[in-house]
C-alpha cells in the first residue's frame, strides 16, 4: 500500500514537472500545431565551425532578419550563405522577427534546418500599430507589416545588443559577414549602408513634398543620396538615444495625412537619415536583381566586386527557378537553397 502511494506520488510529480517544462519552453509563442510540411520541406544544413582565428568568445555578431512563410525559402538560403562564408560562424547570433501567429512553427523549422544555430525568434509585437501607419504602396508586398519591423529593432532586441546587421531575406552573402559588421560609423552616424548618389533622389518624393518649404527643409544643407534599407549596419545605442523610431513614425503619420511618396518603408528612412549615412562599399548590396518593381525582368550584376547579392524587386530566384525560367543571376542563388530537390 505504501509503495503504491509512493508510486502514485512520483507519477503525479513527474507529470506536473513535464507540464511545467512544456509550458516554460514555449511560453513566448502561441501554442499552435507544428507545420509538418514545412519541417519536411528542407534538408538539414551542414555544420560550420569557427576557425583558429576566432579567439575572442565575447565577439558576437548580431544579425536581424524577418521571417515568414512566403520568404522562408529565401531566408534559409540567406542564413546558409552567411554561415558558409563566415570565418567565425559559431560567433553569429541570428534574430528572426516573425508575425506572432507564425512564431511557433517558424521556430521549429529553423531548429530543424540549423540545429546548432544560435538564434532567437521575436514575435512582432508592433504589428497592429504599424498597420495603422502603413499607406498604399506601388507594390502590395511592400505594405506587409514585417517590412517595417526594421524600424523597431531597437525595441525588439534586448538592450544589451548595441549593434546589429539587418539583412533582407532575398539576399545571398558570399563574403565574411564580419567585414560588414566591422564597419566604422564615424561621428554620430547611426546607420551604414551602400549609397547610390547617381540615382535621382528627388524622384522618391512627389512634387507636393518638394513644393512645401517646411517639409523639404529636412534636407537643407545636406547631400542626400539613395540607399537601400535591405542591408544596414545599425548602432542601436545611438538609435535608442536619438529616438529614431519616433522620428520615422512621424514621417509616416505625415504620409497618411498628405501623400508625399509612393514606395513603402524606404522613404521615411531616407527622410530621417538621408545625407547622414556612413557609406559602405557597393559590393555589400548588389541590389535590384529581382528586376523592376512592376515588371518581372532579368538584371545583371553591377561591375566590380561582389560580397552580397540582393534580389530586391518583383522577381525572386526560387520562384523563377521552380518555374523553369531563371535569370542568369538566379543560378548564383541556387547552391545555397536547402529545399529538398524532390519537393
Amino acid at each position: 500500500m505504501i509503495h503504491h502511494r509512493i508510486r502514485q506520488s512520483f507519477i503525479w510529480a513527474l507529470t506536473l514537472a513535464l507540464l511545467l517544462y512544456a509550458t516554460h519552453s514555449i511560453r513566448i509563442f502561441p501554442q499552435t500545431s507544428t507545420n509538418t510540411d514545412a519541417l519536411s520541406e528542407y534538408t538539414e544544413a551542414p555544420i560550420y565551425n569557427n576557425g583558429n582565428q576566432c579567439q575572442n568568445p565575447s565577439l558576437i555578431i548580431h544579425i536581424a532578419m524577418t521571417l515568414d512563410s512566403k520568404y522562408l525559402r529565401g531566408s534559409i538560403a540567406s542564413v546558409h550563405s552567411i554561415l558558409k562564408h563566415a570565418s567565425c560562424p559559431q560567433s553569429i547570433h541570428f534574430h528572426f522577427i516573425t508575425a506572432t501567429s507564425a512564431a511557433f512553427d517558424l521556430n521549429n523549422v529553423v531548429e530543424s534546418v540549423f540545429p546548432n544555430l544560435p538564434f532567437e525568434i521575436h514575435p512582432f509585437a508592433n504589428e497592429e500599430k504599424i498597420k495603422q501607419l502603413i499607406s498604399h504602396s506601388i507594390r502590395p508586398a511592400l505594405e506587409e507589416p514585417l517590412n517595417y519591423a526594421r524600424i523597431y529593432l531597437s525595441e525588439i532586441l534586448d538592450s544589451s545588443v548595441a549593434r546589429v546587421v539587418y539583412i533582407d531575406s532575398d539576399t545571398i552573402v558570399v563574403d565574411d559577414i564580419r567585414n560588414l559588421w566591422s564597419t566604422v560609423l564615424t561621428g554620430s552616424r547611426v546607420i551604414g549602408a551602400p549609397e547610390y548618389c547617381n540615382a535621382n533622389f528627388t524622384t522618391y518624393f512627389n512634387n507636393g513634398f518638394w513644393a512645401d518649404p517646411v517639409l523639404s527643409s529636412v534636407f537643407a544643407g545636406k547631400r542626400p543620396c539613395y540607399f537601400n534599407t535591405g542591408v544596414m549596419v545599425i548602432d542601436l545605442e545611438r538609435w535608442r538615444s536619438g529616438d529614431y523610431t519616433k522620428r520615422i513614425e512621424g514621417w509616416m503619420e505625415i504620409q497618411k495625412q498628405r501623400r508625399i511618396y509612393e514606395l513603402g518603408s524606404l522613404p521615411p528612412f531616407m527622410l530621417v537619415f538621408g545625407g547622414d549615412i556612413e557609406g559602405i562599399d557597393h559590393r555589400w548590396n548588389q541590389h535590384g536583381l529581382g528586376g523592376d518593381n512592376l515588371v518581372n525582368s532579368c538584371r545583371s550584376l553591377h561591375p566590380g566586386r561582389v560580397s552580397l547579392l540582393h534580389w530586391s524587386g518583383k522577381g525572386k530566384p526560387w520562384v523563377r527557378l521552380d518555374r523553369g525560367s531563371p535569370c542568369p543571376v538566379d543560378l548564383l542563388w541556387a547552391p545555397y537553397d536547402l529545399r529538398r530537390t524532390n519537393m
